[in-house]
């Protein structure tokens, strides 16, 4: 293997058949290329879908109402169905073990003004547990506390551009804002992965927010995260139950797709899944098609180099050369093709991912990467077919009599 001379040998036989080795080297180089880019366009497939729900809680479960379109239990039809905090309470209350965390919602849009400035914004009564649902991070301050909707405090935490927005310059905690004629302290600022929409938001205590409305206690949401524990088929089961139990106590009939609305991540999350799956099935079965063909190529090119030296071989036998010799200067020289071939391709394609980063947004492919584990099986793979390519006919051709190698043409 550190054989001085038999390294001078490979690479006088590798100058002197250029056109040879660039053959044999591009199957190789090509087929990584392909395999590497093929896996990286995939991936950013997944980092899209992955994105997508990394909005919020990929354990949620969003409850909401529209007007119903089938008439039961003797109620007409066009029934707008109303969600109260009782219902939050009766869900909440029961099967303990099986939420995470959970919020009730009463949105509307306001005005609301900081000196000379002002803007209609969404404001969300929720309670504590909304950060942690919504995935809200938060850049100054503090959230909600359990202290705040006890005592029904006038205080709001706002999205970064509402600050942005309204205070511009300086901290905005302490600073009182005047949302629809009631003064409210700031007390936090949140970001949110969801953007600038997410981040024009408003969030006081529910209960604070249900007083200045008369009292009301109706909602407009319910949201629930479900333990992470619980397998797909059982969050999918929990959030029908939930379905059913809300649409008994309404009167809204079953068959009614409308009026109570029950939208659960797992439902979603299992058929993105399923999708994501069958496309990287496709990519895994054309990566490994390009690896099979650089294999039959480099197999095919190696039979031919074998074939064209066979009298070459049959003058190293007359002199005395050993077959453990001849097969092994001949598969040392498979490797050195395989292994520089292969890292160009490697290269050749981490440069390309690196290039297309995040152009291919738009197309729902975000961050197209392939991990160092996938590239080394392949790049081994490639190798050791290299190997046992340059094996065979070598082994073969160092059988033949030197008489009958001197022959052949």
């Amino acid at each position: 293997m550190f054989d001085l001379d038999r390294w001078r040998e490979i690479f006088e036989s590798i100058r002197s058949n250029i056109l040879r080795t660039i053959l044999s080297g591009f199957t190789v180089a090509l087929g990584l290329y392909i395999f590497i880019v093929l896996f990286g366009i995939g991936s950013g497939l997944q980092n899209a879908f992955t994105e997508g729900f990394a909005r919020d809680a990929t354990n949620l479960i969003t409850i909401f109402t529209r007007k119903t379109t089938i008439a039961y239990g003797g109620l007409q039809s066009d029934r707008q169905i109303v969600l109260k905090n009782d219902d939050y309470e009766q869900i909440t209350s029961q099967d303990t073990e099986k939420i995470e965390s959970s919020t009730p919602r009463y949105s509307a849009n306001m005005t609301v003004k900081y000196g000379r400035e002002s803007g209609n914004y969404q404001i969300s009564g929720a309670n504590p547990e909304e950060q942690i649902i919504e995935n809200r991070d938060l850049t100054e301050g503090r959230y909600l506390s359990p202290l705040d909707m006890k005592r029904m405090q006038n205080v709001a935490v706002i999205g970064r551009m509402v600050q942005r927005d309204l205070i511009k310059n300086g901290s905005p905690i302490g600073k009182d804002l005047d949302i629809n004629g009631t003064m409210f302290k700031v007390v936090g600022v949140f970001s949110d992965d969801g953007g600038d929409f997410d981040e024009r938001m408003i969030t006081v205590p529910i209960t604070t927010l249900q007083q200045l409305k008369k009292g009301s206690d109706t909602v407009n949401t319910i949201f629930i995260t479900y333990n992470p524990a619980m397998k797909p088929a059982d969050a999918i089961k929990y959030g029908e139950q939930l379905e059913k139990e809300l649409k008994s106590k309404h009167k809204v009939s079953p068959d009614d797709e409308n009026g109570i609305v029950v939208r659960n991540n797992a439902k979603n999350m299992g058929e993105t899944f399923q999708f994501l799956f069958i496309i990287t099935l496709i990519v895994g079965f054309i990566g490994m098609g390009t690896l099979l063909a650089g294999i039959i190529g480099i197999s095919n090119i190696m039979v031919y180099i074998v074939k064209e030296r066979t009298q070459e071989i049959g003058v190293r036998k007359a002199i005395g050369a050993k077959p453990s010799s001849i097969v092994g200067l001949i598969m040392q020289e498979s490797i050195v093709i395989t292994v520089v071939s292969g890292l160009i391709g490697v290269g050749l394609g981490i440069l390309t991912l690196t290039l297309i980063d995040d152009s291919l947004e738009k197309y729902f492919i975000v961050d197209p990467s392939v991990g160092w584990g996938i590239v080394i099986v392949a790049f081994t793979s490639l190798v050791i077919s290299g190997l046992i390519a340059g094996f065979v006919p070598a082994y073969r051709a160092s059988r033949i009599k030197p008489i009958e190698a001197l022959r052949s043409e």
